[in-house]
């Protein structure tokens, strides 16, 4: 440490250099649930958007995000008009002051019946998680997304395997 009044203090810090190297880092365990396509994400939350956007592309997918349903019908119908429709659409079921997934998916099965539209959703006690198909749905994932989780929903469901819950 060097310090002199009036002018300031400095600290020079020493750090050992290991004689044993750095540690083997594991290898990232490539996802069995990985896919291709392009995905509209719809949540209110900046975060959940940016989240949903690096797991899915992980996954191998092209992720396009927006705030609410009004703009998820919007870039749906232009994504038809430009003949590169999207894969799936993930749907926040609550989206305050705006439209949520509820109405979301009965405007989209009404421009596409063969939307492939999942329901997310942080609470639990909605009877629309329930008994999603009942609404439009095709599936069904929990917040906070898990790479897993979506992978294999997604997966499931763009795969043939049908209506999946989670």
């Amino acid at each position: 440490m060097e310090s002199k009044l009036g002018v300031g203090t400095t600290f020079h810090v020493y750090i050992p250099a290991s004689e044993t190297g750095l540690p083997e880092v594991a290898e990232r365990k490539e996802s069995s649930h990985a896919g291709s396509g392009k995905i509209l994400v719809m949540d209110d939350e900046e975060i959940i958007r940016e989240v949903a956007g690096e797991i899915l592309g992980h996954l191998g997918y092209i992720a396009v995000v927006c705030c609410d349903g009004s703009e998820a019908i919007e870039l749906y119908r232009q994504a038809i008009a430009t003949k590169e429709p999207f894969t799936a659409v993930i749907m926040d079921l609550t989206i305050p002051g705006g439209v949520g997934g509820k109405e979301t998916i009965k405007k989209l099965l009404e421009i596409d019946k063969g939307v492939v539209g999942i329901v997310s959703s942080g609470y639990c006690n909605d009877p629309i998680l329930s008994s999603y198909g009942d609404y439009g749905f095709s599936g069904i994932v929990g917040k906070p997304y898990s790479l897993d989780e979506l992978g294999k929903v997604l997966h499931d469901l763009l795969t043939g395997g049908g209506s999946l819950q989670q």
